[in-house]
């Protein structure tokens, strides 16, 4: 499906690339966006800037957990040239692995692809209308509705991404959902139909359904990105890509790659912000049962993450040159 949506998208010349440009001058004190080692700003706590910033992130799929990638991931790039194309795969993909995850061999099918065009709104709107199956499979918990599909389709973003994960099994892998038009045997019993989970363990306050996300597709606008590096972009969309961020998360508070479009000259790469929400989602074992308690798990341990970041910074400063 994902190779299909790469020829769908097949629109601009191979010649055309991302420039970068001089970024604009640096704002003033006061409206430097926060820190992650900041430990306390205006009164405020780092447990409670952290909790506001997942908040404000944070989007998962409807009465769903956070969902992340499980095992690997296969980048694609099209409509760029070969040297650009390859640095955004290659950057995006170094992410990825320094998540844990394994990172696709050449040739591999993409289950995450980025398409570059000229024209955003309109290639959204021929790959849902062409392709609707892609972005919505009909499945419960599997996309983020209808209303989030028209504003990734109209909403005129320098980068859009749409997302498809699956509840699944984490003893099994199985997927823990029935997804329309799929069934085990003859099809002819219930059985054959809806997923046969395992409890290995009842509880009200556990539970070993997970979520992971299984295809990306991110679509960017080569003009809007005219005004930042190859660097910030494959940055910003290995944040969006490898986990779910609201596309209307107001992040100017903070100091993270999220911000990039309306201040590039906060940061030229990934932000600690950054880092430490990734590292938070990863190393989560996503356990608790609830949507809020999932959060939680994911705040305290992005805390974790900091407190190993504040000591590997320390670190370095502190080695001899």
């Amino acid at each position: 499906m994902m190779i299909e949506l790469l020829f769908a998208g097949a629109l601009l010349t191979a010649s055309q690339q991302v420039p970068a440009s001089a970024p604009p001058p640096v704002p003033t004190m006061e409206q430097q966006p926060v820190q992650l080692e900041d430990v306390v700003v205006s009164g405020r706590s780092l447990d409670s800037l952290i909790r506001d910033f997942v908040g404000e992130v944070a989007e998962p799929n409807r009465n769903r957990g956070l969902a992340r990638w499980e095992d690997s991931v296969c980048v694609g790039v099209a409509n760029l040239n070969g040297e650009i194309a390859q640095f955004l795969s290659d950057r995006i993909s170094t992410v990825a692995l320094d998540l844990g995850l394994r990172a696709g061999a050449p040739g591999c099918t993409p289950n995450i692809l980025v398409i570059a065009t000229a024209d955003a709104g309109d290639l959204a709107r021929q790959l849902t209308e062409e392709r609707r199956r892609a972005f919505r499979m009909g499945g419960s918990g599997m996309d983020r509705g209808g209303a989030a599909l028209r504003d990734f389709v109209e909403a005129d973003r320098p980068v859009r991404w749409w997302q498809m994960s699956f509840p699944v099994d984490s003893e099994t892998g199985d997927i823990a959902v029935r997804i329309p038009g799929r069934c085990a045997n003859d099809c002819t019993s219930a059985a054959d139909i809806a997923p046969q989970i395992a409890i290995n363990a009842a509880s009200r306050l556990t539970t070993q359904i997970v979520d992971n996300l299984t295809r990306a597709i991110v679509i960017v606008d080569v003009d809007q990105v005219s005004g930042i590096t190859a660097l910030q972009l494959a940055d910003y969309v290995a944040m969006v890509s490898l986990a779910q961020i609201d596309p209307e998360a107001d992040t100017s508070g903070y100091a993270s790659i999220l911000n990039v479009f309306e201040a590039p000259e906060v940061s030229d790469s990934l932000t600690d912000w950054d880092l430490a929400y990734l590292d938070g989602l990863y190393d989560a074992e996503r356990n608790r049962a609830g949507v809020r308690a999932g959060r939680s798990e994911i705040i305290g341990s992005i805390r974790r993450s900091h407190e190993a970041l504040r000591e590997r910074n320390a670190g370095e400063e502190a080695a001899p040159e």
